[in-house]
């Protein structure tokens, strides 16, 4: 692969590579259409009525913002015209989402968060949409069912993210390394822009909403203090945080460093984590890992834990591999 190269190009050459198979490709392709429109509704967001609140709550709770409502819509309506997926969950949607008769026999599902970051809309913050693809475990004869969703993130067979910001990336890996491609936005294209992108062992950044520190564990917080004051061997690290997940960790994959969301402690039980494991945890996990670096939940290796609802919540510490590893030797 070389710079320039487009998106179908590269994955037409994994697939005669026998890299991925056809039914991969043509779902990887699906996935950037309703992205192409949606990046197009992102840089006019100020112009259209799709800013501010759609007044209604989704699975999780949250102020559903109209560009998220858009964006869900849109990613189903390709998907299930599309034919290419044999089920879906988003992460606006309380149950899994069918797919067409065409797509019955596909055998591909796909976990997605349709726009990341939303609450970040409207002080036009980068946001992003994220998905992660599993291969289906069931015969090709019907949608997906309930045992083919809820999956170790270590059965991925591709994931990534599409980041809307001053250009438009998607960032992907299909288990062989992680490639970043930029939208034309001339041609309604994606261009490798970075091959094989590769996260610094060790960084000199720490991403996290202090203003949670109170609800932490105490050697979370132990940790934290240490990055933020230094020590004698190293000088203090750069505080960086955005609120946009998606934003903040294609930083930090660029540049090194780590993202901490850990749980909160609760009176009975584990802390509690925020992001979620299907759509958010999992398909970053795998593209840190292809980059070199590491994901926990500050016990087990992300890719790892068992999903036992496909709106699992779980704690999450991501980032440069050495970052991590020392963040995990405070808990030993």
């Amino acid at each position: 692969m070389e710079k320039g190269q487009t998106l179908q190009t590269h994955l037409l050459e994994e697939l005669a590579d026998g890299k991925i198979d056809e039914r991969l490709f043509r779902l990887l392709i699906d996935l950037t259409r309703p992205a192409n429109e949606i990046a197009a509704e992102v840089s006019r967001a100020g112009l259209a009525d799709i800013l501010g609140l759609a007044g209604q709550r989704n699975v999780h709770g949250e102020d559903v913002k109209k560009l998220d409502v858009y964006a869900d819509g849109l990613i189903v309506e390709w998907l299930r015209e599309a034919g290419s997926a044999c089920g879906m969950a988003s992460e606006e949607q309380e149950e899994i989402i069918a797919p067409s008769r065409r797509g019955e026999s596909a055998e591909h599902l796909v976990y997605f968060d349709p726009l990341d970051g939303s609450s970040n809309i409207d002080v036009n913050v980068s946001i992003g949409t994220i998905f992660g693809i599993y291969r289906r475990r069931s015969k090709s004869s019907g949608p997906a069912g309930k045992d083919d969703f809820l999956r170790k993130g270590g059965e991925q067979v591709a994931a990534g993210y599409f980041l809307y910001g001053t250009s438009t990336m998607l960032v992907l890996t299909t288990g062989r390394g992680v490639h970043a491609f930029t939208l034309d936005p001339r041609l309604r294209e994606f261009r490798c822009s970075q091959i094989d992108v590769k996260i610094p062992a060790r960084g000199s950044i720490y991403s996290c909403n202090e203003g949670n520190s109170s609800k932490w564990e105490e050697e979370t917080r132990r940790y934290v203090e240490t990055v933020r004051r230094g020590s004698p061997t190293r000088k203090p690290y750069t505080s960086r945080y955005v609120g946009s997940f998606v934003a903040d960790f294609h930083r930090n994959l660029l540049k090194g460093g780590i993202f901490l969301y850990p749980g909160e402690v609760q009176k009975a039980g584990p802390p509690k984590g925020k992001l979620r494991l299907m759509y958010e945890g999992n398909p970053m996990a795998m593209v840190i890992e292809q980059a070199g670096g590491a994901a926990t939940d500050g016990k087990r290796r992300i890719l790892d834990v068992e999903c036992s609802d496909i709106h699992q919540r779980t704690p999450l510490v991501i980032g440069s591999k050495d970052d991590v590893e020392e963040y995990l030797s405070y808990f030993k």
